[in-house]
């Protein structure tokens, strides 16, 4: 995908898949063959490998959740801001849930959302970067109508579990998409203060002591905060900065 082409063509497209083995492997290619568009959705009701964090797999019940790429053109941002898109991303998916819920949805540092101390949705972003950064693939999974999780699934809730309702994925994935939209023109102009408040106001564990693992050394702080390179601070005598990837939440 060229930069150029993206921008001599905005326009915004959501593309249905009955099956694919990954919406982001998917939107990936249609990028690099020059096919997609910035702003383009992909969803699909079927994913089979789909891919979480730290090569970890993302498991979701045929036609029942949002799985979800976007292609985004990211040559007008500067490196050091792919944490602001990763939180751009989460609390699009706090809003959404926000829209149909009053329960307290958070975001566990670093891109997974939380409702009741279980896991409602994950958030993948994969980067080109060729020279500058130029395009991105964010992928979500984002638990909706499932009730049944498989059981290596530690902590999973769905929407329909918190309200008691059934949802049309695939309109409320659009819905998603009008919102993410308007935070990553947020970022766009250069409104990363905005981004990073609302980031930390739905922080999971914000100001509670938690239990971590850093290496093979278990220690307890209390979370304070992210900053805008995506660091976690936590107060343990002092605060502490760590990158994503250092800890595991132990609690």
């Amino acid at each position: 995908m060229s930069a150029a082409s993206i921008n001599n063509a905005f326009r915004k497209r959501f593309i249905e898949l009955l099956s694919v083995d990954s919406t982001n492997n998917y939107a990936m290619r249609q990028a690099q063959k020059g096919t997609a568009l910035h702003g383009d959705a992909y969803f699909a009701f079927e994913q089979t490998s789909g891919k979480g964090q730290f090569n970890k797999k993302w498991l979701s019940a045929k036609g029942e959740n949002i799985i979800l790429s976007l292609v985004l053109d990211t040559s007008k941002l500067l490196l050091l801001q792919q944490f602001v898109l990763n939180m751009a991303a989460a609390i699009s998916v706090v809003q959404l849930f926000n829209k149909y819920t009053t329960e307290k949805i958070k975001i566990k540092w670093p891109n997974d959302i939380y409702c009741r101390d279980r896991k409602a949705a994950g958030i993948l972003i994969e980067n080109v970067i060729r020279g500058k950064w130029q395009f991105a693939i964010a992928g979500f999974g984002i638990n909706i109508n499932q009730i049944s999780f498989p059981a290596e699934l530690k902590n999973p809730v769905s929407l329909r579990q918190i309200t008691g309702n059934n949802y049309n994925a695939v309109e409320l994935a659009k819905e998603f998409c009008s919102l993410f939209d308007e935070n990553f023109k947020h970022l766009l102009s250069g409104n990363e203060t905005f981004i990073l408040n609302t980031y930390n106001d739905a922080l999971y564990k914000r100001n509670e002591k938690v239990t971590f693992k850093n290496g093979t050394t278990n220690f307890s702080g209390i979370v304070k905060r992210v900053d805008i390179h995506g660091k976690l601070i936590i107060e343990n005598k002092y605060e502490q900065a760590f990158e994503t990837g250092q800890l595991e939440w132990i609690f």
